[in-house]
């Protein structure tokens, strides 16, 4: 029998982790709920991660401030780790262990949502954030691999990706960065027409072109009959 190729047997992994990680559709839906009301009221999520998880954090910021479906209100999220002149200040003159840690003393608020990203649990940097974060008052949350990790005993609540291959850790926290939007999206009180006005949504406009105004006037110059528009209203 053929050895499987190298897309074969990297699918096979992750069909092996999907079986656990289903386990965190109710964590996923309780995640989005809190956020959207962290969100809507004035709070602020901080995220962070090193490397890969660096870059899923960041995604998770852009889906938020931008969009993932439809539109709607802008939403407050940070990438802490995005921060470039900030980061290598601090990691110059604190050390790197404390470039999120700062940050999270700086812009958190009691109350705000702090999320950290760790295949491995165990990156000095961000248990350094969780720590600032949990004095200042802030909720902590984080995304890791497989459980127990120091990263998720430092937090409030964790989701651990029950895979041993970090590349599958990361591919499952991208998932729940997807789905963790969704929820928040269907958790908010009002589209983004209503939630910036104050207005009952209106419609959207037609594609179709708009019925002419004002007075149209036939011109013959003795080149043959030609339309024309009169600026003002009907």
């Amino acid at each position: 029998m053929p050895a499987p190729t190298v897309l074969e047997a990297h699918l096979a992994d992750l069909a092996v982790a999907l079986r656990e990680y289903r386990r965190a559709a109710d964590r996923l839906a309780d995640w989005g709920d809190a956020l959207a009301a962290t969100l809507t009221s004035g709070g602020r999520l901080l995220v962070a991660g090193n490397g890969g998880s660096a870059a899923e954090a960041q995604h998770l910021t852009a889906e938020l401030v931008g969009k993932l479906r439809h539109d709607r209100q802008p939403l407050s999220a940070i990438a802490l780790h995005a921060e470039t002149s900030a980061l290598t200040a601090i990691g110059n003159d604190y050390g790197f262990d404390e470039v999120f840690a700062r940050q999270v003393r700086a812009h958190g608020r009691p109350d705000d949502i702090l999320l950290l990203l760790s295949t491995s649990g165990g990156s000095g940097n961000l248990l350094a954030a969780a720590r600032a974060g949990r004095e200042a008052g802030l909720r902590c949350w984080a995304m890791t691999g497989p459980a127990p990790n120091p990263l998720a005993d430092a937090c409030h609540d964790a989701l651990a990706v029950a895979a041993p291959d970090s590349q599958i850790v990361q591919e499952l926290h991208l998932v729940s960065v997807h789905v963790l939007c969704e929820h928040v999206d269907r958790a908010l009180p009002l589209p983004v027409d209503a939630a910036v006005t104050g207005a009952a949504p209106q419609p959207v406009a037609s594609t179709r072109a708009a019925p002419r105004t004002g007075v149209e006037v036939v011109l013959d110059d003795g080149a043959g009959p030609g339309v024309g528009s009169r600026g003002g209203t009907a």
